[in-house]
């Protein structure tokens, strides 16, 4: 008897107990649908937060006055922030606002081969933006910006012209508009918007660009927004009061080189000496996304707690079931040894069964647990995702499921006496 004759016998005999072999199974599949369900859809948060929280391009920084307010467990340090014992350490205890001319000192000086830099700041959120008798929800953004913040913050000019240089001199009324706030003003014909007036509030704007669609999400929502120009946003009481300064170099690579460049220009624009610590913060553009990645890489422990459960209870399961089978196939295994097979053969046949149970119990689990993990790929919006390197370990752990509930039973039956087997009743 060969083991591929073992083998053939095994899986005759799994297809032959469809009841059995369905419920341990579902019991299986049921742990690795959980584990690998979790992990897939916290692979499509992962994939929406970067795509969402990148403000910028993945090759640019900012230069704010303090770090942005937002704390989540397991966040990761900036590369540019001095840490101690893995946390970041408190910035300097100056806290004084970016001012204008501070801002643009910095651009003429800041001399880093083919890096653009701009200007900006964030005005009054909440905003209703309207046109006509049409008005937008009051969820929009106000920011302005110069003629290099665009470019730095990913944003593409889709129709019109940006903000020019005589916009920032003068201050005039003009603006951007985001996909959002435009389709809702002027429904399915946005491109309509060039050269009208919208109001924010009370104050009318001239439209002279339309921004392509960048992509919002579940987690961010960045077409929301009006731009204009940074010196026009003085008129907004309620606005942030300091001015931020985005840098974006030509290759990601050389953000730490630009970053410490950056770094010594700004202290000379602070007037800090050497010992005072920095009284701002270079943040890349990927923090945010860093650290709610990092909250939610805690959740992956969680996932893989409950599925372990799940398949420890699945294994009791299984070998209880298999020791069943030992005892309704005694006589056959009599059998089996009368005619010539071996223990090497009976033992084999029941470690089969018990294996090729649990790879069933992976497919199936695996194939639902991609297909329920990616329920959240079509809410957030993201390409659908396959979390390998889970479905090879799910794979692997199944399997030693399989062979560690097999084993117990596999011996017993192989220990078989045949005639006493073949008396078995």
């Amino acid at each position: 008897m060969t083991t591929l004759d073992s083998l053939s016998l095994a899986w005759r005999t799994v297809r032959s107990n469809k009841l059995r072999t369905g419920i341990t199974v579902a019991i299986i599949a049921f742990g690795i649908m959980a584990l690998i369900g979790i992990i897939t859809a916290i692979e499509a948060m992962n994939q929406s937060l970067r795509e969402s929280f990148s403000f910028m391009g993945a090759n640019a920084f900012s230069i704010r006055f303090k770090e942005s307010n937002v704390h989540m467990g397991g966040g990761r340090n900036n590369d540019f922030s001095k840490t101690t014992r893995g946390k970041k350490e408190k910035k300097s205890n100056l806290g004084k606002p970016i001012k204008i001319e501070e801002a643009e000192i910095f651009k003429a000086n800041f001399r880093y081969p083919g890096a653009v830099t701009a200007i900006y700041r964030r005005g009054p959120g909440a905003q209703e933006i309207h046109y006509l008798e049409k008005k937008t929800n009051p969820n929009n953004v106000i920011m302005g910006g110069d003629e290099n913040y665009l470019n730095v913050n990913g944003y593409t000019l889709l129709l019109g012209r940006n903000i020019n240089g005589l916009d920032i001199q003068s201050g005039r009324n003009v603006c951007l508009l985001g996909s959002n706030v435009a389709n809702k003003l002027f429904g399915d014909k946005p491109e309509k918007c060039i050269e009208k007036i919208v109001r924010i509030g009370s104050v009318p704007y001239r439209v002279v660009g339309l921004l392509k669609e960048k992509g919002s999400s579940a987690m961010l929502r960045q077409d929301d927004v009006v731009i204009t120009s940074y010196s026009n946003l003085r008129r907004f009481a309620n606005g942030n009061p300091s001015y931020m300064i985005g840098i974006m170099v030509a290759n990601v690579n050389e953000l730490d080189v630009a970053g410490g460049e950056a770094t010594s220009v700004f202290r000379n624009m602070r007037k800090l000496q050497p010992a005072d610590e920095d009284n701002f913060v270079i943040e890349k553009s990927d923090k945010f996304a860093e650290m709610f990645i990092g909250f939610l890489s805690s959740i992956t422990g969680s996932a893989g707690a409950i599925g372990l459960i799940t398949l420890i209870g699945a294994a009791i399961g299984l070998m209880n079931i298999m020791l069943v089978a030992v005892s309704e196939r005694t006589k056959e295994v009599g059998l089996i040894k009368a005619i010539g097979g071996k223990s090497k053969n009976v033992r084999q046949q029941f470690l089969f069964e018990s294996m090729i149970i649990s790879l069933l119990g992976a497919a199936c689990g695996i194939f639902l647990g991609v297909l329920v993990g990616n329920l959240f790929s079509i809410v957030l919006k993201t390409g659908f995702v396959i979390p390998w390197v889970w479905v090879i370990i799910g794979i692997v752990i199944c399997s030693l499921v399989g062979l560690s509930a097999g084993i117990y039973p596999a011996m017993k039956a192989a220990k078989l006496n045949p005639i006493v087997a073949l008396r078995y009743e």
